[in-house]
């Protein structure tokens, strides 16, 4: 099969690779469509070295093609979304049930093969059947709807909250959509992106601005989400948070990023910062959401394009345009 291969640290290619065959347990999915994220830069600059080389992708949905001998939930022609999370199910933080904080983390397109390919081999636990009025190919989205679904179990955020999202790519933009549904008086979007911009006011957030100093609110927010991963957004970000409130680590920083805290404030203001880590229990949840339309496909994916242009797709996505970037094989 065809596959995008990511071979050593800003290398990427697309090269004829080993059909996957499955386990007992697993299932071979045809890929009906693959997203691309933050995580897939992070693994083209190295950062998760020692899984080099890798078939990259871990956002996928697809038709199941082929059957391990001991499964029986699923069959030949069933349509699923695919959790990528592979915990361990062994170690401390997995038997205590915090298993996106496993000792042996491991994911589909992570450290084992992904989905920017033809087909994808993934255990049948991982896997949700896609009900009839749901696009295959739109379902790849229920992947990072699961991350944003993850953050708002963090955030427990209360009624009434005023929130300020840095960010309106995919996942700010996400973050957005859940902050209407959970009670929110009011929702501010920073971007330097002037397109992105539009697509948040598009979705009905109040102000969609370039620098939060272009909102009245002299207290700050109740709730700060950073969906940029931006060093500078994140240090502009916690200082825009109000007594009492929270601050979300939400975007995937680099490892070398640092900011500075003021520790005085966050006692004296009682602010707590916290942080959300990939998907916890929320994937199921999150597919249930996409099906009722929580997210409209149209608008969140700006691209559909072909496996073969897998390293122009990263590089797009790189540059920040457009807003989810879909590759269908």
């Amino acid at each position: 099969m065809k596959a995008a291969l990511i071979s050593a640290p800003g290398s990427v290619s697309v090269e004829t690779v080993e059909d996957p065959a499955p386990a007992p347990r697993e299932v071979v999915v045809e890929v009906a469509a693959c997203g691309l994220c933050g995580t897939d830069l992070h693994i083209l600059q190295g950062e998760f070295a020692p899984s080099l080389p890798i078939v990259p992708g871990h956002e996928f949905a697809g038709t199941v093609v082929a059957l391990g001998t001991a499964v029986t939930e699923l069959a030949v022609g069933d349509r699923v979304a695919v959790d990528p999370s592979l915990p361990c199910h062994e170690c401390h933080y997995c038997r205590i049930g915090r298993n996106n904080l496993c000792d042996h983390f491991s994911a589909i397109g992570v450290t084992v093969p992904g989905a920017a390919a033809e087909y994808a081999r993934a255990p049948v636990a991982n896997c949700v059947r896609l009900p009839e009025h749901v696009r295959t190919e739109d379902a790849a989205l229920i992947e990072p709807l699961s991350c944003a679904v993850r953050g708002y179990d963090v955030l427990r955020s209360q009624l009434g909250a005023r929130v300020l999202i840095y960010g309106s790519g995919t996942m700010g933009l996400m973050m957005l959509e859940l902050a209407k549904r959970t009670g929110a008086v009011s929702i501010d979007v920073v971007d330097i992106n002037p397109e992105r911009l539009a697509t948040a006011r598009q979705l009905g957030c109040d102000h969609a601005v370039a620098g939060a100093d272009e909102v009245e609110r002299p207290r700050g927010w109740d709730v700060v989400i950073d969906a940029t991963g931006n060093e500078r957004a994140i240090q502009d970000a916690v200082g825009r948070v109000a007594r009492g409130g929270t601050y979300l680590q939400f975007g995937v920083a680099d490892y070398a990023a640092r900011t500075t805290i003021e520790p005085y404030r966050i006692y004296n203001e009682e602010i707590t910062i916290t942080g959300s880590m990939a998907v916890l229990h929320s994937y199921e949840r999150a597919a249930a959401l996409f099906a009722t339309g929580v997210l409209d496909p149209e608008v969140f994916v700006s691209d559909r394009l072909p496996l073969t242009g897998y390293a122009d797709a990263l590089e797009r996505f790189r540059q920040g345009k457009g807003r989810k970037i879909l590759v269908v094989p």
